[in-house]
C-alpha cells in the first residue's frame, strides 16, 4: 500500500477496508489504551473534549 493514498481516487469500500486496518494495527500496537476522558453522555464527552484541548 502506498504511504500517500488519493482519498478521490480511493472507493467507499477501499476507505472501509483501510480504516479496519488502520484500528486493527493501532490495537495491536497499543492493547492496553483506554480514554482519559471522564463521561456519562454525549454532552459531557463534547465538553471534555473541548476542555482537554
Amino acid at each position: 500500500m502506498p504511504a500517500t493514498v488519493d482519498a478521490a481516487a480511493e472507493t467507499p469500500l477501499a476507505k472501509t477496508r483501510r480504516a479496519r486496518r488502520i484500528v486493527r494495527l493501532l490495537g495491536d500496537i497499543h492493547p492496553d489504551a483506554r480514554i482519559a476522558l471522564h463521561f456519562d453522555n454525549a454532552l459531557e464527552l463534547l465538553v471534555a473534549t473541548v476542555l482537554s484541548a
